[in-house]
């Protein structure tokens, strides 16, 4: 493929690649929106929503976004997009079926699955089109597109169940289907048409505009199986003991366990006496929901112990860059943090809006929705090439200062924003709030990946997302809605409550300022010394 034929297909790659993002969002958060229905529906609380919302989605999310971000870095990043993709859409579909809390679980876990190759594959695609002093604009796109999903599932959630119940109020709809359901089937169906472009789209080499080239990889799929099965707790033991990995492999791996479980139990002790809740069922089978929250969520932690030993074993050169660099583990730390906040506010605002103010789910999701899309394309793409500018003239720490100044002000905004007395002025005071907090997403990813090596950033992203979807989807929805039922349902105070981590990530981005451009410096130093060998 000629040069001019990949500068053609850049704008083209990286409109289906925001569209996959927006995809994603839209898939995802729909939920937030139909919570009301659905709580009634089924007879289920807010913690219990953020069980789905989150938690349930975040284990599936965070265990295969590693194999498929490994099979991002050694296969044909287009076809695994297609596939995942029509995937994901076909498991948002199944909800339009559920009846219970178990199937929605089913849909949420099927979700999960596939949307975990959404950003390994499409931020490595993107990298591969668009040169280092581009890369701002370029993840401001993905950014923008990411609001657009999570705008649009909020509108096409509440405007097609108002209208499918309408139309069938004191009638049998077709297929026994309410409103809620008839949503979930409609936002699945632009995910099918998406998933057929994706596929036929060409592929650039990997590598060609960092002037560092990547051997093919002869056996990713196997690859792939070897990370999946190596990070699941319980095979990774056979997978330590088949590369007859030594005592202090063992002992890690055993002492993070028992570590790891006695903080699960420990938490969820703490939080049923703080918020008591009645348990879930499963068929014949009744689980605590406190139980089931830090069970996911001690399983991600293991996801993570698991996975930095099995590339210390089998790719020495990764482990080395990855860990090697404080700058990016302080990226995975910041993007956890705000990820808490984000995905505890997105999650219960709909339903704060129709609490506070007795909106409708079709005024929320029309009024909310759009102003959420529109305030979220305009926030980054202002941030995205604004950090490109600053970068040139401080380097590394320019696209610092950018998030920096956003995630330091958003909280005191926050409280502004959800004491608003009425849906006008929140709506107001949310146009400040949104372009602020949007704007910290495309900076820091443009850093964290100019961390890594290009045949790394699958894997990079993938334990990114691990990271904060561990923190930010797995325990964010699920405090908001924790902290909401402990205190009568006060949904303002308990979105609040996520800005106590502001102070912490502050410290961090001020830490990652002084360390940044070091640590870009010395990446092809730490892949030598893991023992990369480089053209």
């Amino acid at each position: 493929m000629t040069h001019n034929r990949l500068t053609h297909t850049a704008g083209y790659a990286l409109t289906l690649v925001a569209l996959t993002n927006a995809m994603s969002l839209l898939d995802r958060n729909i939920l937030a929106i139909l919570a009301p229905r659905i709580k009634h529906d089924i007879g289920v609380g807010d913690a219990e929503m953020g069980l789905l919302y989150g938690t349930v989605f975040a284990l599936f999310y965070a265990l295969f976004s590693l194999p498929l971000g490994r099979l991002a870095d050694g296969w044909t990043r287009t076809r695994l997009l297609g596939i995942t993709l029509a995937f994901w859409s076909l498991a948002t579909a199944i909800a339009a079926a559920a009846h219970g809390f178990a199937l929605l679980a089913l849909s949420r876990l099927g979700v999960g699955i596939g949307e975990g190759a959404a950003q390994p594959a499409g931020v490595s695609l993107v990298m591969d089109h668009y040169n280092r002093r581009r890369r701002g604009f370029a993840m401001a796109a993905i950014a923008a597109a990411i609001a657009l999903g999570l705008g649009a599932s909020l509108v096409l959630g509440g405007v097609a169940a108002d209208w499918w119940d309408h139309v069938h109020a004191g009638a049998a709809a077709p297929f026994g289907l309410k409103g809620w359901q008839f949503a979930f089937l409609l936002a699945a169906l632009p995910g099918f048409v998406l998933a057929a472009l994706l596929y036929r789209m060409p592929e650039p080499p990997r590598g060609r505009l960092d002037g560092i080239s990547s051997p093919p990889d002869p056996r990713p799929f196997h690859a792939s199986l070897a990370v999946l099965a190596a990070v699941t707790p319980g095979g990774n033991w056979l997978a330590l003991a088949a590369r007859r990995a030594g005592a202090r492999y063992w002992a890690v791996s055993l002492g993070a366990t028992v570590l790891i479980v006695a903080g699960a139990v420990a938490l969820s002790r703490i939080t049923a006496a703080l918020s008591p809740r009645p348990p879930l069922h499963f068929g014949s089978v009744a689980l605590s929901p406190h139980v089931l929250q830090w069970a996911v969520v001690a399983f991600g932690a293991l996801v993570v112990v698991n996975l930095l030993q099995r590339l210390r074993l089998a790719d020495r050169p990764t482990y080395e860059v990855i860990t090697g660099s404080p700058a990016l583990l302080l990226c995975f730390g910041i993007a956890a943090l705000q990820m808490m906040i984000n995905y505890g506010t997105m999650g219960f605002t709909p339903s704060f809006l129709m609490k506070r103010f007795g909106l409708s789910p079709a005024a929320t999701g029309l009024q909310f929705g759009l102003l959420a899309a529109a305030l979220g394309i305009v926030g980054p793409m202002i941030a995205g090439p604004l950090s490109d500018r600053i970068n040139v003239r401080f380097p590394g720490a320019g696209r610092v200062y950018v998030t920096l100044f956003a995630l330091a002000i958003s909280p005191l905004i926050a409280i502004w924003v959800y004491h608003a007395p009425d849906p006008g002025s929140f709506y107001a005071r949310f146009v400040l709030y949104s372009l602020v907090l949007t704007a910290w997403y495309p900076p820091l990813y443009a850093i964290m990946f100019e961390q890594v090596l290009p045949r790394m950033r699958g894997m990079t992203a993938s334990l990114y997302l691990i990271v904060y979807t561990l923190f930010g989807i797995g325990i964010g929805p699920f405090v908001v809605g924790m902290i909401a039922d402990a205190n009568g349902g006060d949904l303002a105070a308990a979105i609040l409550s996520m800005n106590w981590v502001a102070p912490a990530i502050v410290v961090m981005l001020i830490a990652l300022a002084l360390r940044v451009r070091r640590d870009e410096a010395g990446v092809l130093e730490r892949a030598r010394r893991g023992g990369e060998v480089l053209a």
